[in-house]
């Protein structure tokens, strides 16, 4: 993924975790509008995400931001 959605996904991770709490969940839809705009990024999303590292449809934010840090 490139670094610009990289920092997106942690900023969203960031907000839905001041919001929620740090037990809230996120899907990777959570990181785009409701529009598939940018098919080219939702799908490297999608595969870092369930080819990758094999996570659930929801997982939770802090998971989410621990593992992007420390992959940078």
């Amino acid at each position: 993924m490139n670094k610009e959605i990289k920092q997106k996904i942690i900023q969203v991770c960031d907000e839905k975790i001041a919001k929620k709490g740090e037990n809230v969940g996120l899907s990777f839809y959570a990181f785009f509008k409701n529009k598939n705009d940018n098919p080219k990024v939702l799908m490297e999303v999608a595969t870092w995400w369930i080819q990758t590292h094999q996570l659930d449809h929801f997982e939770k934010a802090v998971k989410i931001k621990r593992i992007l840090i420390e992959n940078e």
